[in-house]
């Protein structure tokens, strides 16, 4: 008795998984695999003491605090940004829309020296609000800055397809059924874009929270006050400290992957509530 085999549409789908399997382990999971082995080395107290260091959980509040409420900014203003651009036409609206991609191109040490010479005490805008008690340049606000003007494109980007796929048939028939703008976006708009915003949420936040070059001119690296995680790893690795620095290290992929995860999950719910699976 002969049996007919299932045969797939796409051929190769056998060495395509394979090949993608050795791919990721080789970017991915054998470098991160790497830090949580060199971090065994230290004994349990050891590794306790090098991961809740007064100046190291500082510098996590700092980190992952900042990198939350910027991916917060980032998210309701490349919503707005994002909007403008796909909804209206404007004059300069090409220009704006090329600059959005600018924090891709530049690299992070030119994006850290330019907004350390905006903000400082000298500079284009700090010397106009340090005068009225508002310092941005070596304070946590510094950190906050750089990490809202790397994040924003990821926003946009994101919800900018999403928003150009929406039909405004959708829009016109809750108009006409008496619904006002404000319903309309919040009951037919906003749960397609939700998806999409926290994608870019996600990435956002990932980019924040290991972002270093263009944090440590603005920052000030001011220990307890503006040093951010990745300068600690930095620093244990300048003082040969390598259990330490994967110590730290491990700590951060940890919380960054926890959430993450919680995010994706949350998108998957708010996708199938919308009736968009991914």
């Amino acid at each position: 008795m002969f049996s007919a085999k299932k045969t797939s549409i796409f051929p190769g789908f056998g060495l395509s998984l394979g090949y993608t399997i050795v791919y990721l382990s080789l970017i991915v999971l054998i470098p991160l695999s790497a830090v949580i082995i060199k971090s065994t080395s230290m004994t349990l107290p050891a590794f306790f003491d090098a991961v809740t260091a007064p100046r190291v959980l500082a510098s996590y509040r700092l980190s992952f605090g900042m990198a939350l409420l910027a991916g917060l900014i980032n998210t309701f203003f490349g919503l707005l940004l994002a909007w403008s651009l796909v909804r209206y036409t404007f004059i300069g609206k090409n220009l704006i829309d090329a600059l959005i991609d600018l924090p891709f191109a530049l690299p992070t040490a030119v994006t850290g020296i330019a907004l350390a010479a905006l903000y400082s005490k000298n500079g284009w805008i700090g010397s106009s609000i340090e005068p009225l008690g508002i310092k941005i340049a070596f304070t946590p606000w510094g950190v906050l800055i750089a990490l809202i003007f790397i994040g924003l494109p990821f926003v946009v980007r994101t919800v900018q397809p999403i928003l150009e796929e929406i039909e405004l048939e959708l829009e016109e028939a809750a108009a006409s059924l008496g619904a006002s703008r404000w319903q309309t976006f919040k009951r037919v708009v906003f749960p397609i874009l939700t998806p999409a915003l926290l994608t870019g949420f996600a990435l956002a936040f990932a980019r924040a929270v290991g972002e270093y070059g263009s944090v440590i001119f603005i920052a000030g690296n001011i220990p307890m006050v503006s040093e951010i995680t990745p300068l600690m790893i930095i620093t244990k690795l300048e003082q040969y400290d390598y259990a330490g620095a994967t110590a730290i290290a491990s700590v951060m992929l940890l919380i960054s992957l926890l959430l993450l995860f919680a995010i994706n999950g949350l998108q998957s719910w708010t996708a199938k509530r919308t009736g968009r699976s991914r």
